[in-house]
């Protein structure tokens, strides 16, 4: 799984033409990895304003509003891709546009066994 980290509110920010250039970037390889079998899925995440989060301690739940953490970059969305290698899956987030301004995490699924824990 590619995890795709930015900044809220940043595509307001760019110009037209850099808007252009960020989101033709992720159509080019959205059409890419679609046509090679390597796409699996993937969504854009609503806005952090959208955003619950909820911790119990004690066992009483705390449901408060907003991302996880405090943060400038937040979880923005993921991208799922199946791939020969992990070097591919890191291969494939470099080139992900939101990895030249943020990050991407590339994490991979843990198997039914859950032997990866």
């Amino acid at each position: 799984m590619l995890l795709i980290y930015n900044r809220p509110g940043f595509a307001e920010e760019l110009s037209e033409a850099e808007r252009d250039e960020l989101f033709g970037g992720v159509d080019a390889l959205m059409k890419e990895l679609t046509e090679s079998g390597e796409l699996i899925g993937g969504e854009a995440l609503a806005d952090p304003s959208q955003t619950k989060t909820v911790r119990v301690r004690d066992g009483v739940p705390a449901v408060t509003d907003g991302p996880y953490i405090e943060a400038k970059e937040q979880f923005a969305g993921y991208i799922m891709v199946d791939c020969e290698t992990p070097g591919r899956a890191v291969e494939i987030a470099a080139r992900w546009p939101d990895a030249k301004r943020w990050a991407m995490e590339v994490r991979p699924l843990m198997q039914q066994s859950g032997t990866e824990m």
